[in-house]
């Protein structure tokens, strides 16, 4: 059985042999392909830090095509975050060579203890709206029943 899932991807630290955090995010894309197909890959956007992070961040999303559950999907995703280099520090938002993330997935709401589908924060991240809503517009949030268009379109009015 095939699963679809939207994968946010950020940077904003330099990792050779790639470079810059752009290039990471780019090769990331490219080596996603082992855990699934990869069916869009939106543009690499910059994005300021959250928390406690120092430098701006290189941000994308991909539709990944995979027979992986979500939780298997996650051990993946967390073992090509290590081959990146990215160690855990225990503090959240600190400054990284990758984040990978499941966003969304064809199979609507799913929740572990380390795991929630959709993404909790997602709605509120321009970073990731805009290049979810640039491969994906009409995927629909199981929560709130809005496409991803209207949440990155409401994300952009001023409050």
């Amino acid at each position: 059985m095939s699963n679809l899932y939207l994968v946010a991807l950020g940077s904003n630290r330099r990792l050779r042999p790639f470079g810059d955090p752009r290039h990471v995010v780019r090769a990331a894309m490219e080596e996603l392909a082992a855990l699934g197909t990869v069916t869009a890959r939106s543009p690499i956007v910059a994005s300021d830090p959250v928390g406690p992070a120092q430098r701006r961040f290189a941000n994308a999303a991909v539709l990944l095509d995979s027979a992986f559950d979500p939780s298997s999907l996650l051990a993946g995703l967390k073992r090509l975050e290590r081959e990146f280099g990215r160690r855990r520090s225990g503090q959240r938002w600190r400054d990284r060579t990758l984040d990978l993330d499941i966003v969304l997935w064809s199979g609507g709401a799913y929740a572990e203890p380390d795991l929630q589908i959709p993404h909790p924060l997602f709605r509120e991240r321009d970073f990731v709206l805009g290049p979810a809503a640039a491969i994906a517009p009409r995927w629909r949030d199981p929560v709130s029943g809005r496409t991803l268009r209207q949440l990155a379109n409401r994300a952009h009015r001023p409050a």
